[in-house]
């Protein structure tokens, strides 16, 4: 039961940082923009 919920939990987190990185590469303004925020997140690491 226990690992049942801590794979519930581990999934809300995944999905919930994972809307957080979609929509702030949504938020650029062109490729360009895009395509350095990609960049920042690969090199930088996933924390926004």
């Amino acid at each position: 039961m226990f690992a049942f919920l801590l794979e519930k939990v581990s999934i809300w987190f995944e999905t919930a940082e994972r809307n957080r990185r979609e929509e702030y590469l949504a938020q650029s303004s062109d490729i360009v923009q895009l395509e350095k925020r990609i960049r920042s997140l690969e090199t930088e690491g996933y924390s926004l």
